[in-house]
């Protein structure tokens, strides 16, 4: 945080005013656009409106492209270790001196893909180390006009990608080169994975569709980032195998960091970039849970909420289930404690926990399955104003 003096403020409020103004009576306006977005970026902004949990530090910015505005701003130029949100920049950097077909040799597709979709790190390391490392970075934030709060993991740790700093209002500035001035094809490469962001992860198994993914409905893209859970809590999806901490820096390297990042509404309308610090020992599941509550609360234009009621769980491992029984495998399992949406529930196979029994299952939507509503954080067998199935 920084403090600003009257005057620094009347100067920006000035700037900004006088680039809106251009922008309505010029007929050129894009530039104009641009000026007052970037200006209002590093404005401060009353955020009372953003829900930010106890214990969790957040950087959000949240742009409307069709009025050209900020409708959420919270420290959007505090310093991120980035986590799996810097493929962004490793797949720009890819495809930069690619033109004017942009096509990627068969031999990379698959991983190109997975890095992508769902964010599969030993990709991303291989075109890390094969395009030099910390200078994607460095290429990419001159390229993009990045601020000078986009910085290259620290000289010594130059394998550790995900130690790359960056901010909310880069974030958004990266996503408005992608939509607004990017070569179609490389557009289409890139968030066209992004829409098909897959619900595990590649490498490390871990949950991703939090954040941007849980708070609203489809159209979305998202590219997400975690790091410092390690084997604290499952990932869901299988048991977590990896960690990224290190000591204390200019940008915390040790705290759990959980991001989410991308785009929501027809034609891409928002850009939405909500960076998090936990607590350390903060679980996966709560770390979840806080950034889904986070994002929730957010003004974005153009997203659609989901139908149904959030509720809280209890225990680790509890499966989600294809049917409102245990006959069949489960498809996953959830983060534990993690809080999820229910759209309505069902009698099925009686569980038993004891000293407790219930016969009541709960769906969840996003998961295309079913949970024990033993497993609920509700006194009664039935979930208080839920509808049946």
């Amino acid at each position: 945080m920084f403090r600003w003096s009257r005057w620094r403020s009347v100067a920006v409020l000035c700037a900004v005013v006088m680039a809106v103004m251009t922008a309505l009576l010029s007929p050129s306006a894009t530039a104009a656009t641009n000026a007052a977005t970037d200006a209002a970026s590093s404005a401060p902004r009353d955020a009372a409106g953003v829900t930010v949990p106890a214990g969790v530090t957040a950087g959000v910015a949240v742009f409307d492209r069709q009025t050209g505005t900020f409708t959420e701003q919270l420290n959007p130029n505090m310093q991120f270790r980035s986590a799996s949100v810097v493929k962004l920049l490793i797949a720009l950097d890819y495809l930069w001196n690619r033109g004017p077909d942009y096509q990627i040799p068969s031999g990379d597709q698959a991983k190109w893909n997975s890095m992508l979709r769902s964010s599969d790190d030993d990709a991303a390391s291989e075109f890390w180390v094969r395009n030099g490392g910390g200078s994607i970075v460095t290429r990419m934030a001159r390229e993009l006009s990045l601020s000078s709060n986009t910085t290259p993991p620290p000289a010594n740790q130059d394998g550790m990608w995900g130690y790359t700093a960056l901010t909310a209002a880069d974030t958004v500035k990266i996503y408005r080169y992608l939509l607004d001035t990017a070569p179609a094809r490389v557009r289409e490469l890139i968030m066209g994975n992004l829409k098909q962001s897959t619900r595990c992860s590649a490498t490390d198994h871990f949950d991703q569709h939090f954040g941007i993914a849980g708070a609203f409905n489809k159209p979305w893209a998202v590219k997400q980032g975690w790091s410092g859970f390690g084997d604290i809590e499952q990932g869901t999806c299988r048991p977590a195998t990896s960690a990224l901490n290190g000591k204390a820096a200019s940008v915390d390297l040790t705290k759990p960091a959980l991001h989410t990042t991308g785009t929501v509404g027809s034609g891409d309308r928002s850009i939405v970039a909500v960076y998090t610090l936990h607590d350390v020992g903060t679980s996966y599941g709560k770390a979840y849970t806080d950034l889904g509550r986070l994002t929730r609360s957010l003004n974005v234009p153009g997203g659609v909420r989901p139908a149904g009621t959030w509720f809280g769980t209890w225990s680790s491992g509890v499966n989600v289930r294809p049917e409102p029984n245990t006959t069949r495998d489960p498809l996953l399992q959830l983060p534990a404690g993690v809080e999820v949406l229910v759209g309505c529930q069902t009698r099925g196979e009686t569980v038993s926990v004891p000293p407790y029994t219930n016969e009541w299952w709960a769906y969840l939507p996003q998961y295309g399955g079913y949970v024990s509503n033993i497993y609920m954080s509700s006194p009664d067998n039935q979930l208080p104003g839920v509808a049946q199935c």
